[in-house]
């Protein structure tokens, strides 16, 4: 008999268990006190009123099942406390994190789940998760304002299609700029109701003839000068220069995507959820800004301090800066392969000396090199 029929079929049996009774189980590794445990707190939270604040023991249990359970029984707590006000904040926040088919009912509908826990899910989880953020409704502007930070095609679009989201003029200038690349942006924000006039003429020049008319008709707009626009653009656009990624940002875009990461890292640190993991999430992503801004932020490090270690001859002072604020030393070497991708190779071939030191010794030691390398 599987888990799930196992607990439906005792339900009864297990409503005259204490909170006492449940830590316990908890603490069990029994199978069959875990599939008691499981019908002993649903059957609490069937009870529970929803005002009810839960005891602190009913909360342990939670947490200590969430750690413990099988897939399944994940699963239906995720779906069971979606809605519920009264839940364990913490719990809702490990599940958000947990795969996607567990996430997905707290992450779109949870009011526990609170705007530095939904950040926290955008950058350290999957595509699916962050969609799944997006699509969340009447999602907040300080989260929106994350989404357009991470600038994903996918999960703009699917931002751009939640009608219910607080999207401010500003995010949906930010929205509208991006359609200028991302195609699938366009027939959302065509339609999106807070698509402003001055806005839709902007749009209007990188749409095709269906989405013309569309927004044409919307706006009452006249035809001949919103072509008059998407001329005075093409002969714009003929005359600059085609833009490509420069490390050291010596343009303007390079210089607005770099903005863009440094408010995402002060977000990040904002709402406690700068962590090392963001380093290696960064460059897996091909993004040198974000990696640059996280690991000043993170050691409290100067932007030349960061500059000065990747343009190094050497690995050494690079990898002093990264054990500084908390990465795995094993993982260091992963870090250089993609770093040295971005960067034609930088730091140097040289290598690092992986001495063994904690954070604040590897700080220390990262300062006063950077130091002498100033003195030279």
């Amino acid at each position: 008999m599987s888990a799930v029929v196992q607990l439906r079929t005792t339900s009864e049996t297990q409503r005259d268990l204490s909170p006492q009774d449940l830590v316990d189980l908890a603490r069990s590794k029994a199978p069959d006190d875990r599939h008691r445990l499981l019908m002993g707190v649903i059957a609490l939270c069937e009870s529970a009123a929803p005002a009810t604040p839960l005891p602190a023991a009913l909360g342990e249990i939670f947490l200590t099942l969430a750690a413990q359970a099988e897939h399944e029984i994940r699963r239906q707590l995720s779906e069971r406390l979606a809605q519920a006000d009264w839940a364990p904040p913490a719990l809702i926040d490990m599940l958000a994190l947990d795969e996607i088919d567990i996430a997905a009912p707290v992450i779109a509908a949870s009011p526990l789940l609170k705007d530095a826990a939904l950040i926290r899910v955008l950058v350290e989880t999957t595509l699916e998760h962050q969609i799944a953020v997006a699509r969340r409704p009447n999602l907040s502007g300080g989260v929106v304002d994350a989404i357009l930070d991470r600038a994903d095609p996918v999960t703009m679009t699917a931002l751009a299609s939640n009608r219910s989201a607080e999207i401010g003029e500003a995010a949906m200038h930010r929205l509208v700029e991006h359609s200028r690349r991302i195609a699938g942006l366009r027939a959302p924000l065509a339609r999106h109701p807070r698509l402003s006039e001055g806005l839709a003429q902007e749009l209007y020049q990188w749409v095709g003839q269906a989405l013309r008319q569309s927004i044409g008709e919307r706006f009452q707009i006249d035809d001949r000068l919103l072509n008059a626009a998407v001329r005075e653009a093409s002969a714009k656009a003929s005359r600059t220069p085609v833009w490509r990624p420069l490390p050291n940002g010596r343009n303007a875009e390079d210089r607005e995507r770099q903005e863009m990461e440094r408010r995402l890292v002060d977000k990040l640190q904002a709402a406690g959820q700068l962590r090392p993991g963001i380093l290696i999430r960064a460059l897996r992503e091909q993004r040198y800004g974000l990696f640059e801004q996280a690991l000043g932020q993170l050691g409290g490090f100067s932007p030349a301090q960061v500059r000065a270690a990747i343009h190094s001859s050497t690995a050494e002072p690079l990898y002093l800066a990264c054990t500084a604020v908390g990465l795995d030393k094993a993982v260091f070497a992963s870090v250089l392969v993609e770093l040295r991708k971005l960067t034609d190779g930088l730091p140097g071939a040289g290598g690092w000396t992986a001495t063994p030191m904690n954070s604040h010794s590897a700080a220390r030691a990262f300062r006063q090199m950077m130091e002498r390398s100033a003195t030279v």
